[in-house]
């Protein structure tokens, strides 16, 4: 069995080692994004919502792009709400700005009472992109 290749961007180390846990898995052609939420360099959340929900969005595009990949590669999405009917506006704005145009990757959005101090986090599988 292949042993696990950790994909981590540059910056948030502080969070990652905090928490012991890897940025993103490769395995195969298929890209495991850990949940990133709207965290500063030294894991701090942001408090403004729509900022925290930006930042998120940022720190998964820094994950992606480490990777190789981009939005257009992600397949499937999870995101995580502490208070989802106030909160869907703002997180469709943003998510449509980052996500693009369709088609658009499976998306499944769940409401939940704790996310360590953070209001949104959001963890996506992507496809890798082949060699041409």
């Amino acid at each position: 069995m292949a042993k696990r290749e950790a994909i981590f961007p540059a910056g948030r180390q502080a969070l990652y080692e905090i928490n012991r846990y890897s940025a993103a898995i490769r395995s195969g052609d298929l890209l495991f994004v850990s949940g990133q939420v709207g965290s500063r360099e030294d894991g701090s959340p942001e408090p403004i919502f729509e900022k925290q929900v930006q930042l998120a969005f940022d720190n998964l595009n820094a994950v992606l792009k480490a990777a190789g990949c981009t939005f257009d590669d992600v397949v499937d999405v999870t995101s995580f709400h502490t208070d989802p009917a106030k909160q869907w506006e703002t997180v469709t704005a943003i998510r449509l700005k980052a996500i693009g145009d369709a088609p658009y990757p499976n998306w499944t959005a769940v409401g939940v009472n704790w996310l360590a101090g953070f209001d949104f986090e959001i963890k996506v599988i992507a496809r890798l992109p082949q060699p041409t």
